[in-house]
């Protein structure tokens, strides 16, 4: 038998000016969730689109590992 729950998440996350200019933005929860924006807007996009890419690799991977 096979269930979907849909559940929602909320993350930290931290944003840093580098020296030249960029915005880094991580989620420290979530190792690897890292990006990079030349705005906060933008790297606030950026770093959404890849805690969401991160936790559907999570998914691919656990079920692989279950089969």
């Amino acid at each position: 038998m096979t269930a979907r729950v849909t559940m929602r998440h909320e993350y930290t996350v931290v944003y840093e000016q580098s020296e030249d200019g960029w915005i880094i933005a991580r989620a420290p929860e979530l190792p690897g969730a890292i990006s990079q924006g030349r705005t906060m807007e933008e790297a606030e996009e950026m770093i959404e689109d890849a805690i969401k890419e991160l936790l559907v690799y999570y998914r691919q991977r656990a079920r692989e590992q279950a089969s």
